[in-house]
């Protein structure tokens, strides 16, 4: 087992879950009932069935290459472990530009067709493009003057996203009847893949509460504990949601796709409860951008400064301010542009395909460990021997195998581009080291 001295282990159970759970529900479930139903109907359930059983097999690959590998640095740690410098290399970048810009631009989208439910002029381009500039370059300036100011941003985020997602999953049961319900299981395997790309971005997250796991008191219990807890109770919360979603709006849902549970809120409670899941979900997109704006170009920074991708200048620091002024203004520039050229099925697409990308590293890794000859059999192991990480691939890449053609091209383009820069970085490593001997 790799341990990480230094750091303080004080992280349980519950505050494992906590942050699990913090993490998950961000944007995409104030608006992928309707999309989910769009596609399938009265069967929506099963995508959220198999998201949730994914996921689950997913985080427990986590959990056993987390109980082995207890450093920090989550999924980039355990993939460049088992595999080597390049597999980390691409880990990261993948990250990066891949999942977390996507991520951002697609809940910025998120963010604006939630607001056009009272205040239609979001729906024009142009305003859509000005009210991200606003918001990117405002976090960005906040973030360049000082993380302190950046982190009052962050911080009412949880209460504020949670209160209309319980008060829909729970009080929504007394406005409906049991025959409002109604649940199917005929969709085609081609359906359910397609859309389960879409439904996981409300998913993904869950791995980055172990980027703290060298803080996590006795590891080899407490993660797959917590994972496995918060898991089940995203997917319970989310299904309840989509159930009473659909039981409310019936057929009509696909007509509200910028807000269904806006539209399920004014139903209920009048305008009132429509405003009050506005705000809830305005602040939780924006908390969840803020949140990404504050971190992202820190690990940015990082990756520059370790060379771990070849943009060396990214890592310099402000001399007045002292944050890493570049790495915030590049990210900030990258969210606004996939944010005013793309929409919010496409991106969360293209974010889900990024962590999966990732995820299918991790069960790969677990493999791999289950291989070593050096095996240490004092960590987490996952019942069934490698039934669980080969299932977990397999699974996941079917589930890639449904990306649309240009998407599935823009990212081997992009595994492809990355990969030439290694090559060429390594090139350069080595020349230089033997000029110097």
């Amino acid at each position: 087992m790799i341990e990480n001295e230094g750091l303080k282990r004080e992280i349980g159970t519950w505050g494992l879950v906590a942050n699990s759970i913090n993490i998950i529900i961000g944007a995409g479930i104030f608006i992928l009932p309707a999309i989910v139903s769009e596609r399938l109907g009265t069967g929506s359930l099963l995508a959220y069935l198999v998201c949730g059983l994914l996921m689950l097999m997913i985080m427990l690959c986590f959990a056993e290459v987390g109980t082995r590998i207890t450093i920090t640095g989550g999924a980039y740690s355990y993939i460049e472990t088992a595999f080597g410098r390049y597999a980390g290399f691409l880990t990261t970048n993948i990250f990066i530009f891949g999942a977390a810009v996507m991520a951002n631009a697609a809940v910025a989208n998120g963010l604006a067709d939630t607001l056009s439910y009272f205040f239609p002029i979001f729906k024009q381009q142009w305003i859509r493009m000005l009210f991200f500039a606003l918001m990117f370059g405002g976090l960005a300036y906040f973030n360049i003057r000082g993380i302190a100011r950046a982190m009052a941003i962050v911080r009412f985020n949880t209460i504020a996203k949670l209160i209309p997602l319980l008060m829909i999953s729970v009080l929504g049961w007394f406005f409906i009847k049991s025959s409002d319900i109604t649940i199917t299981f005929g969709n085609s395997f081609k359906d359910i893949g397609e859309i389960s790309l879409i439904l996981l971005f409300a998913f993904v997250g869950a791995e980055t509460a172990l980027n703290v796991s060298g803080e996590i008191k006795n590891p080899e219990k407490t993660i797959p504990k917590g994972i496995l807890i918060s898991i089940l109770i995203v997917v319970v919360l989310y299904i309840l949601i989509q159930i009473v979603v659909q039981a409310i709006l019936g057929e009509s849902i696909t007509e509200h796709r910028d807000a269904p549970l806006a539209e399920s809120a004014k139903i209920m409670f009048g305008t009132t409860g429509a405003l009050i899941v506005i705000i809830g979900a305005a602040f939780s997109m924006f908390g969840n951008i803020s949140g990404m704006v504050l971190n992202m170009p820190r690990v940015l920074y990082a990756a520059a400064r370790d060379r771990v991708i070849p943009l060396k200048s990214m890592a310099g620091i402000h001399p007045v301010f002292r944050t890493p002024h570049k790495a915030i203004i590049i990210y900030s520039i990258l969210g606004f542009a996939f944010a005013s050229t793309g929409e919010f099925r496409q991106l969360a697409m293209l974010s889900s395909a990024s962590y999966l990308l990732i995820y299918l590293g991790v069960a790969i890794s677990v493999i791999r460990f289950r291989f070593s000859k050096n095996s240490d059999k004092t960590y987490y192991r996952n019942p069934g021997g490698i039934l669980v990480p080969v299932i977990t691939t397999f699974s996941i890449i079917w589930i890639l195998s449904n990306l649309p053609k240009d998407e599935l091209t823009g990212m081997a383009f992009f595994i492809a581009v990355i990969s030439l820069i290694y090559i060429v970085i390594r090139l350069v490593g080595r020349k230089s080291s033997s000029q110097k001997v």
